[in-house]
């Protein structure tokens, strides 16, 4: 096993900065060195403005990223899974996605030149792990800000209500506001977005919920109408079931871009705070939401939920959810062009969009991934289903089994049997590895189903599109 792939860089190309064998003595000595030498040119200045994320920012940024608009298809996933599977499902993979999610910041305690995921991967894998993984890591990203597309423009053409514009339009407004929101180039000024960012998502839920329940309390025969189950439906089948998991499951794909976020904090150790914070908030929002709009729409709820409501409310929670589609989406783009910079301009201030020149690789950069990821989003007819695809076949590995073999490879001290904490981490890490194996096969198997299916049933739509219809409003 190779120490690292991605070697960090070298004493000539950061003279001011310690030698990072030990994490807690880089937490000590990182900030002194910093600011002792900030004077020495616009390397040391943009060093040092990338290092001042907190633990609370970096739970906010975590937070931007996990919890979007995707939350409010909570509820049709509790349709497909019944109430008690719904619940079980969305607390116990969040204790999954809490436990990973500590195990990769602990892989960065260790290895404190790790920046990104692929760097992590390195570490076991050498140059092919680390080339493999970084397409995995840039193409999900751009994938997941090209849904973000399509949702500002499912929210416009509902908003708006006139069916008489071309929806490409608001294909094109989503992807500017996107590409304007991805430009503060450090994790600590996009957090102050994040606040933003999370009431909205709140707000939108809360709404929903509100909206719902009175329009179901209204309903002849009130809310004992309404067609919930504790339990799935007779009609269920195995793919059905797989898919509706599979939406709880990428709920909580935070860890995929945790490493990029710790890059930037002053104090790594503190990243468990953040995780728990996160975790708790996840674990609290998704099971209420998808529980409570489950219970007062019934088995007939919409995804997103949002389409479940009255007209006139889904319009004015449509408008209350645009900062969260819009700024959760961005926050993609940013990793991605952060990852880009730092691997292209490595030994160069460039990399720290402190110069002039900087910031016109930086705006080129991230015209041309949103540009990117609004192509794909509109040329492909069955974008949505594509995007679970990919979310199978990669986010199961940022999420589950790589950070379970990161354990392994990395973390372990002494032989799996040394010792009895030792075997009991083997146990669960184990079966975080089989878990993440399950989501990579029956969910790429499900999403293949799905695709095919889109297609047989004509639900596929048309590339570059005018129609409003087309977007499923």
């Amino acid at each position: 096993m190779t120490d690292h792939a991605v070697d960090a860089p070298s004493s000539n190309d950061r003279t001011w900065k310690p030698d990072l064998e030990n994490a807690d003595k880089n937490e000590q000595l990182q900030r002194p060195q910093l600011e002792e030498k900030v004077t020495g040119g616009s390397i040391a200045m943009g060093e040092l403005k990338h290092n001042k994320l907190g633990w609370k920012r970096l739970a906010i940024c975590l937070i931007v990223e996990a919890i979007a608009l995707g939350s409010l298809s909570l509820p049709s996933a509790f349709a497909t899974l019944g109430m008690v599977a719904g619940v079980l499902m969305t607390v116990g993979i969040g204790l999954i996605a809490i436990w990973t999610s500590y195990l990769v910041g602990q892989v960065k305690l260790k290895h404190p030149h790790v920046e990104h995921y692929a760097d992590a991967v390195a570490l076991t894998w050498g140059k092919f792990g680390y080339e493999l993984t970084s397409v995995m890591f840039v193409l999900v990203l751009i994938l997941l800000t090209g849904s973000h597309v399509l949702t500002g423009t499912i929210a416009w053409v509902r908003i708006v209500n006139d069916p008489t514009l071309c929806a490409l339009i608001w294909g094109l407004v989503s992807a500017l506001l996107l590409y304007l929101l991805a430009l503060p180039p450090t994790f600590h000024e996009f957090a102050i977005l994040g606040y933003i960012d999370f009431a909205s998502i709140l707000v939108a839920i809360t709404t929903t919920m509100i909206a719902t329940g009175i329009h179901a309390g209204f309903a002849p025969g009130g809310l004992a109408t309404m067609t919930w189950s504790a339990w799935p439906p007779a009609s269920i089948t195995f793919t059905k079931a797989f898919l509706a998991t599979t939406n709880i499951i990428f709920a909580y794909s935070f860890a995929m871009c945790q490493y990029s976020f710790m890059a930037e904090m002053h104090t790594p150790r503190d990243y468990v705070k953040s995780i728990w914070a996160l975790g708790i908030i996840e674990i609290v929002v998704y099971t209420l939401t998808g529980a409570i709009i489950y219970a007062f729409v019934g088995s007939g709820v919409a995804s997103p939920s949002i389409l479940s409501a009255p007209m006139v409310v889904s319009r004015v929670t449509f408008g209350l959810a645009l900062p969260v589609i819009f700024i959760s989406g961005s926050i993609n783009t940013t990793v991605v062009g952060k990852y880009i910079m730092g691997r292209v301009f490595s030994t160069s201030e460039i990399r720290y969009v402190n110069t002039r020149k900087g910031w016109a690789i930086w705006l080129a950069l991230i015209a041309g991934l949103t540009i990117i990821a609004w192509a794909v989003a509109e040329a492909i007819p069955f974008f949505n289903a594509l995007l679970g695809l990919i979310s199978s076949l990669f986010i199961s590995g940022f999420t589950f089994y790589l950070p379970a073999l990161f354990w392994f490879y990395i973390l372990k001290q002494g032989r799996w049997d040394a010792t009895y904490k030792n075997i009991g981490l083997s146990i669960v890490n184990g079966l975080v590895f089989l878990f993440g194996i399950v989501v990579l096969v029956c969910g790429t198997y499900a999403s293949v189903w799905d695709i095919m299916q889109s297609y047989k049933t004509g639900k596929v739509g048309s590339s570059f599109t005018c129609s409003a219809a087309s977007y499923g409003v």
